[in-house]
């Protein structure tokens, strides 16, 4: 018997499919590998009370913890819970649990982002360049979750689902600022402070353009296909 379409039209999205989530679950590991040195490292600075030197990378998250950790830990919490929500068979086999978790996953990501922008407006280590890429984008993260969050309540499931990637692409973009900030020092290209600024901008803007890019392949993301 020949392949019915449907068939022939998931077997050509299983390499888009497996690329996305090779490099989503990478990109995961990165961000949550920093979260944890960066406890590691703030920890003794906030527990006896040190400041490291003018300059250093640490020095506002010794500080600054409280708002500095109301974005890490809350953003690690939305980026392990996501993948979960945005998976069809998780949603199809547990949707029960599918609801709980949207009822913690979206606040905390919503709470991520907002002290995401509280800290990268007040304390950038990139300067201008950083505050004003993470201004917006974390404006367009905390958004795409309201829209997605009301468009749920509206029962518009496929209008939900679209902004949920959205706002999950932008979320990992994080890790990808950790490669990009990698790169330019090991070739060389900008100093370790400035490196901060052009790989913000750089990452969000990458992330937003194959999240686009993304919608626009996947038939059921467009809506073409019913999602329940």
């Amino acid at each position: 018997m020949p392949p019915s379409s449907g068939s022939g039209a998931a077997t050509s999205d299983r390499p888009l499919i497996v690329a996305v989530l090779a490099t989503m679950s990478v990109l995961i590991v990165i961000v949550l590998a920093f979260a944890v040195m960066r406890v590691i490292v703030d920890g003794p600075n906030i527990t006896a009370g040190t400041v490291p030197p003018e300059g250093s990378l640490d020095r506002n998250y010794a500080l600054h913890p409280v708002v500095a950790y109301a974005h890490i830990l809350p953003g690690a919490l939305y980026l392990v819970g996501a993948p979960f929500q945005l998976s069809r068979g998780f949603r199809t086999r547990h949707l029960a649990w599918h609801r709980r978790m949207g009822r913690v996953v979206l606040p905390a990501g919503v709470v991520a982002g907002v002290f995401a922008f509280v800290f990268g407006i007040l304390f950038p280590f990139g300067g201008i360049v950083e505050a004003s890429a993470t201004a917006v984008f974390a404006v367009y993260f905390v958004t795409a979750l309201i829209i997605a969050f009301l468009a749920v309540k509206n029962g518009d499931i496929t209008r939900h689902r679209r902004w949920m990637i959205r706002a999950f692409a932008i979320g990992l973009a994080v890790g990808t600022i950790r490669i990009w900030i990698g790169v330019f020092q090991a070739l060389g290209l900008l100093s370790f402070q400035d490196s901060f600024g052009v790989a913000f901008w750089l990452s969000f803007m990458l992330h937003a353009l194959v999240a686009e890019v993304y919608l626009r392949k996947r038939p059921s993301a467009r809506g073409a296909t019913p999602v329940r």
